[in-house]
């Protein structure tokens, strides 16, 4: 809590103690209003005005307030962003909104103009709890004699807004985004006017274009050509006429004015988001993409400045130009957008039982649950009936798994129950609806809790415990979730809090969710000098994997991508943001390893209530699911994260401790069941969870080992675990037909609807002996296995890796180009080969690197020589691979695609399995990685076994 494609492209443009915040178009079928106050959706409903004592949106003081935008503005009302408190007024006496945190800029709008600034350095505050990069004004933009009596959105894109400052005579409408270090104003009524905060010195100045510094930062004011600019004091002015524009924009460095000039008069006119998924090769690309207006001359697009979590993941060649920012160094692309690509790891319903967890024990615990006075404990608002309906839910699988079908049908039982109940609104005061508030264009549950009523804070963290149960339902009972009975509510609810549909003006566009930052905001209102804030990144991965589920099991596969785009991208940027895991985030005289809350000026151990360190760790975690194996992608990682609580507290986590060992088991499951196993009698959990599930989890993750992210497969619900010896395949089936999952080490998978399905074999400890009936074991001489070969060193293609990683160089191209014609290639072979041919087709993971190279690109062929006769059968050249220019390793996979291929495969006999791999494009020279015992394998999957 917190205060607050299938290779298609999406259009994404304790109790009371643990307390976060005072902190659709789809409805293809919607029906007529059942009467003045009810909405029909399928079987169920939503009101249009609250019930009873229900409150919408409202200032500090508890009264009604609307949304502060321009006559001419028309879209959806847009909440819970770095800019919301321009268009949400929280202070009666406040019209002009808060700081407002743009990196790398940072504003703030005021009668007399927009302030602006840039943050370059960091403070520790709150006794050392919070570092911050505060807004301080350089200069403020504004026109001259300017008095506006408040700010207004005269509109916004994916992740810039337009404020409106004007007072009858001047009007003042400047755009500012994420990632822009250009302020672009239209204005009218007098004078441009650029007051500076102290004396500037001025080191360019040249009819439009003037350049200075002011307080340790450097700035550029563009004015329309011909037009000079004139100075009074410390104000310069610009009559601008009826041309009407000037830009502001902070340098790096003086040295950089000649290109920010260039893009100074392309104004940025729209932002949008594009994100494909593509389940084949488990690849999420985003496009960011600007859209801009030249104010003058011809260019296109812009600068931008990219946070960590997109620099360190684009396939854009960048400038050398950076900023400092609360995330860490921002990196400077230009032009008219840029993309990023990141690895898709799965998105599981639940985890498997093990036939070693007392399965009698997970029985009775269950029916602790169900037994209980009040399986609900006392919930009655969205947040802990949500949270209630999340451990209910969570149980469900379980019992199943266990053969224990009578529990698991009273639990779908208290599930349908409780979720018709909200999904209906009666009409006659129901004391649990929904409501929708058309002049805010939101969906507000009733009751409501930690302002996701008066604030809208937080919808995301609440709807997504719904959602969740709905998934649950619709594994079991798919009827029951189709849009005609309570899938079309359940979908009104989840696109309130972040909808895809763009054109669905009922609800904005992804709410909840901001793309350039890649994380929510959970503040409504944003109300507050260091910006906005996200508390509980825990809770928005959680609505983002529930999102994923019920999309899958319902069908709707928009809604199945924007979870997984909305789980991806935010794992990437909440274990560097709140956990600093590339330890580049957090300024180094910050004391803590994590933070409890991201501001929009930097980061802070503490949370919403007075809680201690296992709460200031645990926010970040909880609820566990199986969705939640993201916070064990990096396991070496979540072991420092468990040390660092153990050491701060000087003993074992004793709040929450259900919470801190399920982490746990994701570096160590055995020391988390051992945990477990002595104290599960007497704990209490946490009012998420349960003991059956937490003993479910610890003791899966005992048995099965750490998440091994090393390997994908071609769908969005799998996930792969290693213990040393053994590498289990798991996947869940949403379909309503038998699933065949494709792992990238050669593992197939046959999942049965609804099911969750599991596969042991392969060895990840290369000191393992050899067992002839294991299934990477080759088998009889010169047999071929599974078909699973590893590249070594020494050109040797293998059934095992070698003993220690090692990199080989493929040599440069020259600048030459040499697609589908290998060019002094580096060859892996294997010879000898005995195998019978499966039919299917080859498959490959290529660990490679050009480093910090532009423009290179590595190329694979492989050869088939069935009778070892020196003559090749089967040729497969595939389309070359274009590395990014960051160091570190990159996968290559057959998904790049088939180029060309010669020939007829058959079986093996003695036959030889070849590969080529060469520089097809660039100037340096690359790396593949080969041997990798520890994951991160080259590996070749042919087709044959034997």
């Amino acid at each position: 809590m917190s205060q607050s494609v299938q290779s298609r492209w999406r259009r994404a443009g304790t109790p009371l103690a643990a307390v976060a915040l005072l902190a659709a178009a789809f409805l293809t079928a919607q029906a007529s209003p059942a009467s003045a106050d009810q909405i029909e959706v399928g079987a169920g409903s939503y009101g249009t005005e609250p019930p009873p004592g229900g409150s919408g949106p409202s200032d500090l003081n508890g009264q009604p307030v609307s949304p502060k935008v321009t006559d001419d503005f028309d879209q959806p009302v847009a909440t819970n962003d770095w800019w919301s408190s321009l268009i949400f007024q929280r202070y009666p006496g406040n019209p002009y909104g808060e700081n407002l945190h743009a990196h790398p800029l940072s504003l703030h709008a005021r009668s007399g103009g927009m302030e602006i600034g840039h943050a370059r350095e960091h403070a520790i505050v709150g006794d050392g709890m919070k570092y911050e990069f505060t807004h301080s004004p350089d200069l403020v933009l504004g026109v001259q004699g300017l008095q506006a009596p408040g700010a207004r959105v005269a509109g916004y894109t994916d992740w810039t807004v337009t404020a409106d400052l004007s007072d009858g005579s001047r009007t003042l409408r400047t755009t500012i985004g994420h990632g822009l270090p250009f302020a672009y104003a239209e204005l009218s009524g007098g004078p441009a006017e650029v007051a500076f905060t102290a004396p500037p010195s001025v080191w360019h100045e040249d009819g439009s274009v003037l350049g200075a510094t002011v307080n340790g930062g450097h700035y550029a004011l563009f004015a329309p050509s011909g037009v000079a600019w004139t100075r009074s004091g410390d104000t310069f002015r610009a009559d601008v006429g009826s041309r009407g524009y000037v830009s502001v924009a902070v340098l790096p460095d003086p040295g950089d004015l000649d290109l920010f000039e260039d893009y100074a008069y392309s104004f940025v006119t729209g932002t949008t988001l594009d994100y494909g998924y593509d389940a084949e090769s488990a690849t999420l690309t985003s496009r960011y993409e600007v859209t801009t207006e030249a104010k003058e001359g011809s260019a296109e697009g812009t600068l931008m400045a990219l946070y960590p979590h997109q620099w360190k993941e684009t396939t854009t060649p960048l400038t050398d130009l950076a900023y400092a920012s609360p995330r860490g160094e921002m990196r400077v692309a230009e032009g008219t957008g840029f993309e990023t690509e990141l690895t898709t790891q799965g998105i599981m319903p639940s985890l498997p039982t093990v036939d070693s967890a007392d399965h009698d024990r997970i029985r009775a615990l269950i029916d602790e649950e169900l037994d209980a006075e009040d399986p609900w404990k006392g919930a009655t608002d969205t947040y802990w009936t949500g949270k209630a309906l999340g451990r209910l839910a969570q149980l469900v699988p379980i019992a199943d798994s266990i053969g224990y079908d009578e529990g698991r049908d009273e639990l779908l039982g208290l599930l349908k129950a409780r979720m018709e109940d909200w999904l209906t609104a009666s009409g006659d005061g129901d004391d649990a609806m929904f409501a929708y508030d058309a002049e805010w264009d939101t969906l507000i549950g009733h009751p409501s809790s930690f302002g996701a009523d008066q604030e809208l804070n937080d919808h995301d963290f609440h709807y997504g415990y719904f959602v969740t149960a709905a998934a649950t339902i619709a594994r079991y009972d798919r009827a029951w979730a189709s849009d005609d009975q309570w899938g079309g509510m359940v979908k009104t609810v989840l696109k309130d809090a972040n909808n895809p549909d763009r054109s669905d003006d009922r609800f904005p566009w992804l709410r909840s969710f901001s793309p350039y930052a890649g994380h929510g905001w959970a503040s409504g209102h944003a109300g507050f000098a260091a910006g906005n804030n996200q508390e509980s990144s825990s809770e928005a991965m959680h609505f983002a994997a529930s999102t994923a589920l019920f999309g899958a099991l319902t069908g709707d596969e928009e809604l199945r991508d924007l979870g997984v785009y909305m789980h991806t991208t935010q794992a990437s940027a909440m274990s560097r943001y709140w956990q600093d895991s590339d330890g580049d985030t957090f300024p180094s005289d910050f004391g803590h390893d994590v933070v409890g809350m991201v501001w929009g000026d930097g980061g802070d151990y503490r949370i919403w209530w007075d809680g201690g360190d296992e709460e200031h760790y645990g926010i970040n975690y909880l609820p566990i699911t199986a969705g939640s194996l993201y916070l064990g992608h990096g396991p070496e990682h979540a072991a420092r994260m468990h040390r660092s609580l153990v050491d701060r507290l000087g003993r074992a986590p004793e709040v929450w401790r259900d919470v801190h060992w399920a982490h746990l088991a994701l570096s160590d499951g055995d020391a988390a069941l051992r945990e477990f196993e002595a104290q599960w009698r007497d704990y209490e959990p946490e009012s998420g969870s349960s003991k059956a599930h937490t003993y479910q989890w610890v003791s899966t993750l005992a048995e099965l080992g750490r998440v091994d992210t090393s390997v994908t497969a071609d769908t969005a619900h799998y996930a792969v675990f290693d213990n040393g010896d053994t590498r289990t395949h798991a996947a869940f089936n949403p379909g309503a037909a038998p699933l065949t999952v494709d792992f990238s080490d050669g593992a197939t998978l046959t999942v049965p609807p609804g099911q969750v399905a599991t596969e042991a074999g392969g060895s990840g400890d290369p000191d393992a002996p050899d067992d002839p009936g294991e299934p990477d074991d080759p088998g009889e001489p010169g047999g071929i296995g599974d078909g699973t070969l590893h590249l070594t060193d020494g050109g040797a293609l293998s059934p095992e890796p070698g003993a220690s990683a090692a990199a080989v160089a493929v040599p440069s191209a020259d600048g030459a180009n040499h697609d589908g014609a290998p060019n002094d290639p580096v060859v892996f072979e294997a010879d000898g080969l005995t195998g019978d041919f499966t039919g299917e087709g080859t498959g490959f993971a290529l660990a490679v690197d050009s480093g910090g190279a532009v423009g290179n690109a590595v190329q694979v062929r492989v050869s088939y020589d069935l009778e070892g006769d020196g003559t090749f059968d089967r040729v497969e050249t595939y389309a070359y691979f274009a590395t990014d220019d960051l160091p570190g390793w990159e996968t290559y996979r057959h998904s790049q695609g088939l180029e060309s291929a010669d020939g007829e495969l058959g079986d093996l006999d003695g036959g030889t399995v070849r590969v080529e791999l060469w520089s097809a494009l660039g100037h340096q020279e690359s790396q593949v990685r080969v041997n990798a015992p520890d994951g991160g394998q080259s590996v070749l999957t042919v087709p044959f076994t034997g």
